[in-house]
């Protein structure tokens, strides 16, 4: 089982539980997340007993958006190796530039703007605590949003609701998010992570396990 001190990776029967670990920072991205991240997406694809994956935050929040003060804190260290070695790394973690084979669930408490939005879009199903907060940011201080916002939110919600998240930077709550269509699921704060697991399990079930084990999965067939 693999993982970071700010990633902690789990088995839970057939779902493999990805947890972003850096409450005290709202759970912005540093490079010990993005490693474990991205391995943990090579760990599910390579086992056949992880039928599916949930990715939460730890602390209350899901991800505040990419931290470059700890990224660039680290570029002597073995995470920055490994980014050298694959400068694509970031893209995969994010889920720009790799898509898991296995289905992927957000499990969304709290903060989940900026890069945290993003990271939601690469989920198949998402789960958000009824206190939960999206946006991208990005726009408000002059950045783009670089982790595929513009090109995946237009296709995965109404164009209007696309534009206008990306171009006013504004928040928005959990029950606008699953108006919209961005979210599928508002339950109780704290509860994201069991409908999420509730909803893996529904997955796992045998009749969702491919024939082969180089046949593309149901759920990518349909997408």
């Amino acid at each position: 089982m693999g993982g970071t001190e700010h990633c902690i990776v789990e088995r839970d029967g057939h779902t493999l539980v990805v947890t972003m670990n850096r409450p005290e920072a709202k759970i912005a991205l540093s490079l010990p997340m993005l490693v474990g991240m991205v391995d943990a997406w090579y760990e599910a694809d390579a086992d056949d007993e992880v039928r599916s994956v949930v990715l939460t935050g730890a602390g209350g929040a899901f991800c505040a958006g990419m931290d470059l003060k700890a990224m660039n804190a680290l570029q002597d260290s073995s995470y920055a190796q490994r980014m050298a070695q694959d400068p694509g790394l970031h893209w995969k973690a994010l889920l720009r530039h790799y898509q898991p084979r296995k289905p992927l669930i957000a499990a969304v408490e709290g903060y989940a703007v900026a890069g945290g939005t993003e990271l939601v879009q690469g989920c198949d199903i998402r789960v958000a605590g009824a206190s939960a907060t999206f946006g991208l940011f990005e726009v408000r201080r002059g950045l783009f949003p670089v982790a595929g916002s513009t090109v995946r939110l237009p296709r995965q919600i109404p164009y209007s609701h696309a534009m206008e998240m990306l171009l006013t930077g504004r928040p928005y709550g959990a029950a606008e998010a699953r108006d919209i269509g961005l979210v599928g699921h508002v339950v109780d704060d704290g509860k994201a992570l069991d409908k999420a697991l509730e909803i893996a399990a529904l997955i796992n079930a045998p009749w969702m396990i491919s024939d082969s084990k180089n046949d593309i999965p149901l759920h990518r067939r349909i997408a």
